[in-house]
Formats: C-alpha cells, structure tokens, sequence
C-alpha cells in the first residue's frame, strides 16, 4: 500500500490518533459530568472529530494513502492503521451524520423526562463514534474483532436506552446475534492466523492462498458480517431494533453502524482475500440475497402502517443494493467496469446514510408532535412542520434515486454495470427496488398532505431539530453533485484492492 506525506500532528499525536481519542475521552467525561456539562462536551467532542476529519479528508485528497503504527513497532509485531480514499470516505461520513445527530440530539433529550436517557446516551454515542473510527483506521484484523466487540455492545445497549419492554426485547435479540456473529469472525481469524501466522490485512493479502482453512476462514468471516449488517435472511433483528430506539439511535444504527460491518466486509474481501480464489458461486450467492434484500425490505416497508418501521424496513431494502458489487467484481471481466461498480456501491452506502439518518430524525420530529408514529395519526402533519416535511421528500428524493441526488449517482453508475456485465438478472435490482421505494416514500407524503381537523399536534418541535434534520437531506442531494471527488478519493484503493481492478 502506498504511503503519502507524514499525517498532520498536534504534538507528539496525529490527526488520526486524535479521531480516536476524543471520542473516547469525551465518553469517559460524559459519564462524569453533570447533565448540563454533558451536553456541552458531547456537543465538542463531536465538533472537534468534525473537524480533525475534515482536515485528514483534505490531507487525503491531496497527498493520499499512508500507514501508521502505533507505538512506532512494525508489522507483523506492532499495531497498524491504514487511511485511504475509502477509509476517508466513511470517517466523514460518520463525522457528518454524527455532528448533526448530537446537535439533534442536544435538544432532543432536553425536556425533563428525556434527562434520564441523555445521561446514558451521550457516553454510548461518544464509545460507538469512537469504535467506529478506530474499525474505518484498523488494518489488523484481531483488533478488527476487538473493535467490532465495541460497535456492536455499545449499539445494542443504545438500543435499549428508551428502556420499553419492546425496545429491551429488541436490543437483547440485537446483542445476541452480533456475539454470535463476532464469534464467528474470531474463530476466522484463528484460522487465517493458523495458516499464515499473521494478523495484518495487507500482508495477509500477499500471502494467503485458496487452501481449505483459508477457504473457511472467508465463510465465516463473511457470514459474520452479513449478519451484522442485516443482509437477508438475517435480517430479522434490525426493524424492532431500529424502530424502538429513540430517533437520533436510530438515525445512527441505520446511518453508521450497519456501514461499519460492511465496510470491515470490503476490507476481508477485497484485501485479506485478495490473491486467493474466491468462488463466483460464493459472489453471485451473496448478489442474489442482495436482490432478494432490496425487493422484500421495500415490500415490507410498503405495508408497514408505523413510519419508523417504514423507515426500518427500507434499510434492509438499500443494503440489499452494496451486495451487488460482489457478481459485478468477481463476475465481471472488463477492469472498467469493476471500477465502476465498486465506485457506484460505495456512493451508495454514503447516500444512503444521509438520507436514512435524515428519514428517522425527521421521523422523531413528526413522532414528538403527534404522539404517536401511526401514520394515520399524522395527517395534515405537513401544514403544521413543512421543514421536516419537506426532509422527508428530499431524503425519499435520495432514495428513490432520482436525479440530481447522490442516490441518483449510485444507481446510475449500478446499472451501467450491470448492463455492461451482461448480468441483466440484477437489473431488477435498480429498476424495481427504485419503484417500491417511491411507492413507501408516498405513502408516508400522502397521509402527511390528508386534510384532517380532528389530527392536531400534540407538541412542538424544536428549530434545531427540524434543521438539523434538513441539513442531512440536503446533504444526502448535494453530494449528487460532488461525485469527481468521491471518484477520485476511490480511485488510488481500487488499484490496490479490485482484482484486476485499474486506476481510473
């Protein structure tokens, strides 16, 4: 892997260094502050990450990838940690979604009887940011499982955190299927560490071969993180955890954590297992269920009647699309095209992480002025909050990919692929899964334009949240229109990562 210029320092520790122990420090002063101070430094922690990943994203962009490692010990002793365009490109994503999750939920969990929950909520969010840092930095894959342990501990507990017999069901059915998963993808890495006797991703890579406990290792791995990010047919936990969180944990589950595993998913793919024969069964296995996942998620989130289940039930539906990248590589013999596609997954895990985080705050919104989430009790909601009506037609806009937003760009690229790779069954993908999601997105339009004396709402809405919300569907449009830079920061790991991928 390429190495650039040193990263930036302030001092003895650098700007990567820093993503990783501001949240965590801000986590342990959470949990010793006072509710006001709180706020304050959950508030800071999250504008100053914001801030170091944009400083890194630009140091990236212009001088690309390098390595560090802690300590100053070198592999295969010492602990590494990679930044790349792809790594990047997921750390300001969460840095995005993040800071206008905590600036949401600073007044979210102002009101008195919310005061119990923020005192649990700001140390978790700050431990799950930091986990997921560290997992977006690590080129180990044993502390890939360690962190991995973190993310899914520290989501499950923020599951539970509104403390209901459902969400408490939820969150233990969450936390019992991400063991089993990390257990798993531990014993994968004993295998890999059996056959190789190393532990870092990239000299793994250069090593590793398509012998059975290798083999094995893959199937593990892979099953693993399937489950984690909640690909069908494990897709069961994900709706009851996601629709019982309070909105800003279910903007993160849905926007962030499901991303983290999938990204760790590339990494094992991409880079572990990059010189060793991967079946194009095992690939057009795992395109099949992403299809599968696209059609039924949005089939199910069409005849949901709560709007946080419709928001839940389309997650499983938009990740369905990122499987489809594993036929369009392994199956797929034009380098071009490979690119392409890769490029087109990746577009359309950052989209879809604007846009859902936007859909479930803007879904808090509409629930903390009616009462309820039954869609039926929100009618005529657009002519008392037209700003979060309005987040919710810009994010479905995303979703449904219609141009000019990021989803757009994602799709477009998607099916371009899939044509060019002669897989026209995964057409369906793109085309069908783009009309049930327009089909859910009225659905929710609809009941919120019905006029209805009788509906009135039951409680205001803060100015803050309603924008915050909007800046994230907004941003989820715009990037539509930045898509040069994300192509470029993808294309030095391509090179690198895609088998017989090339440099755009």
């Amino acid at each position: 892997m390429p190495v650039g210029a040193p990263p930036e320092r302030y001092g003895n520790i650098t700007v990567p260094e820093l993503l990783i122990l501001i949240p965590f420090t801000g986590a342990i002063l959470c949990f010793l502050f006072p509710e006001v101070l709180r706020r304050l430094t959950g508030l800071l922690s999250a504008a100053l990450i914001f801030s170091n990943s944009a400083i890194l994203t630009r140091s990236i962009f212009q001088d690309g990838a390098r390595r560090l490692h802690l300590g100053g010990w070198t592999e295969p002793l010492g602990i590494g940690m990679s930044i790349d365009g792809l790594s990047i490109l997921f750390i300001l994503l969460t840095a995005v979604v993040g800071l206008l999750v905590s600036i949401y939920s600073a007044s979210f969990f102002s009101a008195a009887q919310e005061q119990v929950l923020a005192r649990h909520f700001w140390p978790l969010w700050l431990f799950l940011w930091g986990a997921l840092n560290s997992l977006f930095f690590v080129s180990d894959i044993f502390n890939a499982y360690v962190v991995m342990e973190l993310v899914g501990i520290s989501a499950a507990a923020l599951a539970a955190l509104s403390g209901t017999s459902a969400s408490l069901t939820a969150a233990l059915r969450y936390f019992l299927l991400t063991m089993a998963g990390s257990m798993a993808f531990l014993l994968g890495v004993g295998f890999i560490y059996a056959r190789t006797g190393l532990l870092d991703m990239y000299l793994v890579g250069t090593v590793a071969d398509g012998g059975p406990l290798m083999a094995m290792a893959l199937g593990l791995m892979t099953v693993a993180l399937i489950m984690k990010t909640a690909l069908f047919p494990f897709h069961f936990w994900l709706p009851p955890a996601h629709g019982e969180a309070p909105a800003p944990v279910s903007a993160i589950l849905s926007g962030l954590v499901i991303k983290g595993s999938f990204y760790l998913l590339l990494r094992i793919w991409f880079t572990v297992f990059q010189n060793s024969t991967v079946t194009t069964h095992a690939a057009a296995l795992i395109g099949l269920l992403g299809l599968i996942a696209v059609i039924w998620g949005s089939y199910q989130a069409i005849i949901q009647t709560r709007l946080k289940l419709i928001i839940a039930y389309s997650s499983i539906g938009q990740v369905g699309y990122l499987f489809l990248l594993f036929p369009l590589i392994f199956m797929t013999p034009d380098p071009a095209w490979k690119t392409e596609a890769w490029t087109a997954c990746i577009f359309q895990a950052i989209s879809h992480g604007l846009a859902k985080a936007a859909l479930f705050l803007a879904a808090g919104n509409l629930i903390q002025a009616s009462g309820t989430d039954d869609l039926r009790s929100m009618r005529n909601i657009a002519d008392k909050l037209p700003m979060t009506t309005f987040t919710l037609a810009l994010a479905g806009v995303s979703l449904m990919g219609l141009p000019p937003s990021g989803g757009f760009v994602a799709k477009w690229m998607l099916l371009q692929s899939i044509l060019a790779s002669g897989q026209w069954w995964l057409a369906a993908a793109p085309i069908l899964g783009g009309l049930l999601t327009a089909a859910y997105v009225f659905k929710i339009l609809s009941q919120s334009f019905v006029s209805d004396d009788k509906k009135s709402c039951c409680g205001n809405v803060s100015f803050v949240m309603e924008k915050s919300a909007l800046l994230l569907a907004l941003f989820s449009i715009l990037i539509g229109f930045r898509a040069n830079e994300v192509i470029f920061l993808l294309s030095e790991p391509v090179f690198f990562i895609i088998p017989g991928g090339q440099s755009p």
